[in-house]
């Protein structure tokens, strides 16, 4: 059996990451990985499912075996269990410690209270599955948008429906660059061509929360019926 090297102690080296990940990527990293960048703990996917996508296309190095078609499937079940994580964490501890806070003084300081979580809650019940489409595809916003659904109580096969095709938008998009830059880039200029890539795609982020503000401020500022006539 071949032994792997050991993961890079600076994780948050991207680029000593990203090399060690091309040297030694399969299924099961890509999996656990996902995981990661989907729960509380900030891991960007960009360095993940681009490259073993590159690899299985490529059908060289370490992910030679690999298919980019499993690779987006693994990396978005992955990225479904690490919602899920987000998800408990805040419905078993942070929707106590939202209502505790309502109730208390400091809360009332804060303008705060009870109703107004309830009337959070309501508004997320009413627009909860979108929220997670749409919050699945931009960036910072990815891997938090779990804790709300959590927190108002999202119907859970809701959330998992949602949350599964937000992700797997995602990763098709990341699969997809994988695969076009096996056909027009070198390995040894991989890390450089993500980096600039995922550039343009974190603005593109950007932009569609942008348009969601803007459809959200003005559905909040419409007037909610027709005038008056004046007789």
């Amino acid at each position: 059996m071949v032994m792997i090297d050991l993961i890079p102690l600076s994780l948050f080296n991207a680029s000593e990451f990203f090399q060690w990940f091309v040297d030694n990527a399969n299924y099961t990293f890509v999996f656990v990985f996902m995981v990661i960048e989907s729960s509380f703990i900030p891991f960007p996917s960009e360095v993940i499912v681009p490259p073993a996508a590159y690899l299985a296309c490529s059908n060289a190095g370490a992910g030679a075996g690999m298919n980019v078609f499993w690779v987006v499937i693994v990396a978005t079940l992955g990225a479904l269990v690490g919602a899920f994580i987000n998800y408990y964490l805040a419905l078993w501890i942070g929707r106590p410690v939202v209502y505790a806070f309502a109730d208390s003084r400091m809360g009332h300081m804060f303008l705060i209270n009870r109703e107004k979580v309830e009337k959070a809650e309501n508004y997320f019940d009413r627009h909860g599955a979108i929220s997670t489409f749409i919050g699945r595809l931009i960036p910072a916003i990815r891997q938090l948008i779990s804790i709300p659904a959590g927190i108002a109580r999202m119907n859970i096969v809701q959330f998992a429906i949602f949350t599964f095709l937000g992700a797997l938008v995602w990763n098709s998009v990341l699969g997809a660059l994988g695969f076009w830059l096996s056909a027009t880039v070198p390995p040894e200029q991989l890390f450089e061509k993500v980096e600039q890539y995922n550039q343009y795609l974190t603005w593109g982020g950007y932009c569609l929360a942008g348009i969601c503000l803007i459809f959200i401020l003005f559905n909040a500022f419409r007037p909610s019926g027709k005038k008056n006539k004046e007789i």
